[in-house]
């Protein structure tokens, strides 16, 4: 005899449709105004729960952030990947460019990237130490994506690893905070896309050496 599925009773149900929400209002108001300008109170108002019910679900604030950039991550990691493994050579940017595609549709992510990335800066922020693995994976994986590439013979073997990686990371970062302040002037998919042109142009591997 086969056991049947785990039983979620309505109590689960209830229980984790009310973290989602939660997760979503933090999202709109940590975006809006920053960790340190949302309280928990704020949370719960726009949740729909009393301030003891949020802190049944998320016992903290810092818990509740920790929440909210965990689900961001995944969610930007299963598009990345496309629910398979992590695109490599060129094929790693051109994911970060419907990502930024994407991106351009969801201002209220974005604003929470933005905000909580600069406020994580400080040591003692409860998203500082997400803020360096952040950069650390991607700095990862990018390197991993443009070394591949060298080996597999699309990229150009003298390609600067760490300056294709580095820049590519300021490019992403400095369109996002651009784009929010200026929306309609500010294109991110069209300018990162002229990055990503611009490297394939350099280095790829039908590209010309560089003068010296």
């Amino acid at each position: 005899m086969s056991f049947p599925p785990r039983y979620r009773s309505r109590a689960d149900v209830s229980g984790a449709e009310s973290r989602a929400k939660a997760v979503q209002a933090a999202i709109e108001l940590f975006a809006a105004s920053g960790y340190k300008g949302t309280s928990i109170a704020r949370v719960a108002e726009r949740t729909g729960l009393s301030q003891s019910g949020l802190l049944h679900h998320f016992p903290s604030k810092a818990a509740l952030l920790s929440a909210v950039l965990e689900a961001r991550d995944a969610e930007d990691g299963e598009f990345l990947s496309a629910g398979g493994d992590a695109p490599m050579g060129w094929a790693a940017f051109d994911s970060l460019a419907a990502l930024v595609a994407r991106n351009s549709t969801r201002p209220q992510l974005v604003g929470l990237y933005v905000r909580v990335s600069a406020e994580a800066v400080e040591p003692g922020h409860p998203a500082h130490e997400w803020l360096r693995s952040h950069y650390a994976n991607v700095e990862a994986w990018l390197t991993d994506a443009v070394r591949v590439g060298q080996e597999q013979g699309e990229i150009r073997s003298d390609a600067p690893v760490d300056a294709l990686v580095r820049t590519t990371i300021a490019v992403l970062d400095g369109l996002q905070q651009q784009w929010l302040l200026n929306p309609g002037g500010v294109s991110m998919p069209k300018l990162f896309n002229a990055h990503v042109q611009g490297l394939r142009a350099q280095w790829s591997s039908a590209a010309e050496p560089p003068p010296r």
